[in-house]
C-alpha cells in the first residue's frame, strides 16, 4: 500500500461517512445511496485502488461521530470551527445557503429581524446551522430538533432555519410558512479526515477537491443527481 493508503484506510477498506439528511449532497437510502459525496468518494477509492464502504447516517452530527469514533476515514461535512478541533478539512466543494421560513404573517422579513428577543428557531441539532447559529446569535434562541421544521411546527415557533433547497421546497409545500430569500450563512461543504492523519494524507485529499472541482466532475454530478442549482466552491 501507498503512504496515503495505509493512512487514509489502514483496515484496507475505504470508509465514508455519508449524510443523507442533507438532500443537496446525498440522496437515496442506506442501501443504495447516491449524489456528489458518494461520487467524490467513489472517485478517492478508485485512485487509491481501495474497496469502498459507505457508512450513512441520517444527520451530520451522526457523520461527524462516526469520525470521531473510528467508524469512519473521511466525512463529508460543512467546514465549522467546532468540527475542525477533531477534522481536517480540505477547501469547500461545494458551497450552500443557510435560510430561515417563518409564518406568513409574522413580522420578521430580514436575517437581522430574526435575531431578537423572544424569537425561537427550530434547526436540525447537530447541523452546520445549528452550530452556527449557537455561535453567532445574540438574542434570539435555538430549538433543537431531528428536523427543525418538525421543532418549528409543534412547538409554535417564530422561524426554523435550514438549508436553501429543502427549505424552499417546504415553503412551497406549506401555503402558511414564507421564505425569508436573504441567506443568514453561507455553508462551505468541504471532504474531511481526523486530524490524526498526516500532512500529506490531508494535501492528497486538498488536491483531489480542486482536481474535480476544476475538472467540472463536481459540477457534473451535482446536475446528475437533481441539485444543479447548487453552487461549486471557487478554488482555493
Amino acid at each position: 500500500m501507498t503512504t496515503v493508503q495505509a493512512d487514509l484506510a489502514p483496515t484496507g477498506v475505504l470508509r465514508a461517512s455519508i449524510n443523507l439528511g442533507n438532500p443537496v449532497l446525498a440522496q437515496g437510502t442506506p442501501d443504495e445511496p447516491a449524489g456528489v459525496t458518494v461520487d467524490i468518494a467513489r472517485e478517492l477509492a478508485k485512485r487509491l485502488e481501495l474497496p469502498l464502504e459507505l457508512v450513512c447516517f441520517d444527520a451530520a452530527r451522526k457523520s461527524f461521530e462516526a469520525m470521531t469514533t473510528g467508524q469512519a476515514d473521511i466525512c463529508f461535512l460543512a467546514i465549522d470551527p467546532a468540527r475542525a478541533e477533531e477534522v481536517a478539512f480540505t477547501a469547500p466543494y461545494v458551497v450552500i445557503e443557510g435560510v430561515f421560513a417563518v409564518p406568513r404573517d409574522s413580522a420578521l422579513t430580514t436575517v437581522a429581524d430574526v435575531d431578537a428577543a423572544g424569537v425561537r428557531i427550530g434547526v436540525k441539532q447537530g447541523s452546520a446551522y445549528d452550530l452556527y447559529l449557537t455561535r453567532t446569535l445574540q438574542q434570539a434562541t435555538v430549538v433543537r430538533g431531528e428536523e427543525g421544521v418538525d421543532a418549528f411546527l409543534a412547538e409554535g415557533l417564530e422561524a426554523t432555519a435550514g438549508i436553501r433547497q429543502p427549505i424552499t421546497r417546504y415553503v412551497a409545500e406549506h401555503p402558511d410558512v414564507r421564505l425569508i430569500d436573504e441567506r443568514f450563512m453561507q455553508i462551505q461543504q468541504a471532504v474531511g479526515t481526523t486530524r490524526t492523519k498526516s500532512a500529506e494524507t490531508v494535501a492528497y485529499l486538498h488536491d483531489l477537491v480542486e482536481e474535480l472541482k476544476a475538472s467540472g466532475f463536481v459540477a457534473a454530478s451535482l446536475a446528475a443527481s437533481g441539485q444543479a442549482d447548487a453552487a461549486v466552491a471557487p478554488p482555493a
